[in-house]
């Protein structure tokens, strides 16, 4: 399962050996002053529907979703699993990513530690 991490000034995805096979790539490295805004999304399943667009990697409808999709002059990332429901939505600025979806057990706990560490950086 997709893993959000805080390590020094680094937001980092990290993902499993089976989700950068599904992906087509490895895990995805931000700058913390990059994340313009964390939120839980509670329906996270919901974002595996996007019909539009293009994308690449794996998806099933209502089950789990990894992959890049390319929209309306978009790139996001979604890693979302029917074991993790809630999800966080990174936003981001100046990166080749405009959001990263990601689904997590603990999104109160990663969206603090994500927090955390962009106030001690400014």
């Amino acid at each position: 399962m997709a893993e959000l991490t805080v390590e020094n000034d680094q937001l980092v995805l990290k993902l499993s050996t089976i989700e950068k096979a599904e992906a087509a790539h490895g895990d995805l490295h931000v700058p913390i002053s990059k994340v313009q805004k964390a939120e839980i999304i509670n329906n996270a399943l919901e974002m595996t529907r996007i019909k539009t667009g293009f994308k690449v990697g794996m998806r099933a409808p209502g089950y789990a979703s990894v992959a890049t999709v390319r929209r309306q002059g978009c790139k996001v990332f979604v890693a979302i699993h029917h074991n993790t429901p809630k999800a966080i939505r990174i936003t981001l600025a100046g990166n080749s990513y405009n959001e990263w979806i990601v689904g997590v057990k603990e999104p109160e706990t990663v969206l603090a530690s994500i927090k955390l560490n962009d106030q001690t950086e400014t």
